[in-house]
C-alpha cells in the first residue's frame, strides 16, 4: 500500500505543476473566455491539494482502525 502512496503523490505533483502551468499561461492569454478558464485554474490549484489531503488523512484513519484486535 506504500507503493499505492507513492505514486498517488506522483500523480498529485504532477498534477498542480501542470496546473501552475496552465494558470500561468492563461494570464497571459488574451481571450473571451480567459477569465472564467483562469479562475477555474485557480480554484483547482487551492482545490486539489485540500482533496489529497484529505485522502491521505482518510487513510490513515482507516489504516488505524484495520489494524485493531477484533473484541
Amino acid at each position: 500500500m506504500h507503493k499505492l502512496t507513492r505514486i498517488f503523490a506522483l500523480i498529485g505533483a504532477i498534477l498542480l505543476a501542470g496546473l501552475y502551468i496552465c494558470t500561468l499561461i492563461l494570464a497571459l492569454i488574451n481571450s473571451a473566455y480567459t477569465s472564467d478558464l483562469l479562475k477555474a485554474a485557480i480554484a483547482s490549484t487551492i482545490i486539489l491539494p485540500v482533496l489529497l489531503y484529505a485522502y491521505i488523512l482518510i487513510y490513515r484513519l482507516a489504516k488505524h482502525s484495520d489494524d485493531s484486535p477484533e473484541k
